[in-house]
């Protein structure tokens, strides 16, 4: 019999840390990019630098982009709750962060060809005035940057939701809380370190044994070993000792009952959790829109030189040489924007070694995951449907349970399928 986790009202609220907050940067970048846009244009038209007429070209998708942004964001914002998107509306920014991605490769390839035209029929440059506008625009996209990389900084990577799956989250950067199955019971081991050193914390599905009873002694891949003894704290035994970095080790748990002494080992390795979790967390809308200013800043700075060059030493070739340079730079963000967001847009699995450490959780007690979904529900927020073949007497909230672990889990559908 298929047994799921009982329906309960809940939220699709998937929206990034700091949403409105990053709207609000978003329009005020817009008006400074619009600005400088419309001088750069007129200003490489008149003093016949294409290198410049390119930047502010470029300056002018950054403007269309930070306008996609921003309505990205009111958009999201305004139907977060309109039951007619399944998972709400948190991968709309990835959407507008996919759109802007194409503006910017359009961009590169007319840039380009206008390079490569003015290789073979140049013009003449009025350097004193064009100069002066390259680093003005080189400042804009500075500011630019700092006023959109203000409007995230700061803010952690947490999030908050309120669906009733019968599960709380934690918002540390720790492990998840790796099942040890004894014969006096099921214990929990966890690297936690949740505004505090890190340390090793013991919870327990029944009661918790004595803290004298349980030592864990850590073997590193040098040789060395540790031995860390607990304290009760009341939900849970802690170590007494903070867990030195890396955080590279075989764990070796030990409970004493009575006579005998029970043991499990488990393995804790560095690993790209880091990098997984920045990904999961990622606002692929701000990003788009940091993109754009960073990669004109970069191109701005191409155009300096370029011109600055022309005019000491008679290199006229280095005008269009920069825009195809610039064409260039253009084009490589513009494929990791596409990239990133397109696999967003697809559901691609987003993290695979988290995958691997939800099936191992799941599995912990023998029993058996046939089929497990993991994808991105907006920045922050991960959603996994899972199938789940047991015979034990377990219910979908044990299951719940045992993710709670995971805080980037925010909306979780357990199918559990009776083994015969």
């Amino acid at each position: 019999m298929d047994a799921q986790s009982p329906p309960a009202p809940h939220d699709h609220l998937f929206l990034g840390a700091g949403h409105d907050r990053a709207e609000r940067r978003t329009w005020s970048v817009i008006a400074l990019c619009g600005a400088m846009m419309a001088l750069e244009i007129v200003g490489g038209l008149a003093f016949g630098s294409i290198a410049l007429v390119a930047d502010g070209l470029h300056m002018s998708t950054h403007a269309g982009a930070l306008l996609l942004a921003a309505g990205a964001y009111r958009y999201a914002s305004r139907h977060a709750e309109d039951r007619r998107f399944a998972f709400g509306t948190g991968k709309l920014g990835d959407l507008a962060g996919y759109t802007s991605a194409i503006i910017l490769a359009l961009i590169a390839v007319l840039i380009g060809i206008e390079a490569a035209r003015r290789f073979l029929d140049p013009v003449p440059i009025h350097f004193r005035e064009a100069i002066p506008i390259a680093v003005l625009g080189l400042a804009v996209n500075l500011a630019s940057a700092w006023l959109l990389g203000a409007g995230t900084a700061g803010h952690s990577h947490g999030h908050s939701h309120g669906h009733g799956h019968g599960h709380g989250h934690s918002h540390a950067h720790q492990d998840a809380p790796r099942p040890v199955v004894l014969p006096a019971g099921r214990l929990w081991l966890e690297i936690f370190e949740d505004g505090v050193p890190p340390v090793f914390r013991i919870r327990a599905d029944g009661a918790l044994p004595a803290a004298a009873s349980v030592t864990v002694e850590t073997l590193r891949p040098d040789g060395g070993t540790r031995t860390f003894l607990f304290q009760d704290r009341g939900t849970c035994l802690e170590s007494r000792e903070a867990i030195p970095e890396p955080h590279e080790f075989t764990a070796m748990l030990r409970l004493a009952t009575g006579a005998e002494v029970h043991t499990a080992r488990l393995s804790f390795a560095e690993h790209a959790a880091a990098s997984a979790h920045v990904a999961a967390h990622r606002d692929n809308n701000m990003r788009a829109a940091v993109v754009h200013v960073m990669a004109d800043a970069a191109v701005s700075v191409l155009v300096i030189l370029g011109l600055v060059s022309a005019r000491a030493f008679g290199w006229m070739w280095m005008d269009p040489l920069v825009g195809l340079v610039g064409a260039a730079v253009i084009a490589s963000w513009a494929y990791g924007l596409t990239r990133d967001t397109g696999g967003v847009l697809l559901d691609m699995t987003p993290d695979r070694e988290l995958e691997g450490r939800i099936r191992a959780t799941l599995e912990a007690e023998g029993d058996r995951v046939s089929d497990l979904h993991l994808w991105r529900l907006g920045p922050g927020h991960l959603g996994a449907i899972v199938a789940i073949t047991t015979s034990a007497p377990h219910e979908a909230d044990d299951y719940h349970r045992r993710l709670a672990g995971f805080p980037t889990l925010s909306h979780v559908t357990i199918e559990l399928r009776r083994a015969h």
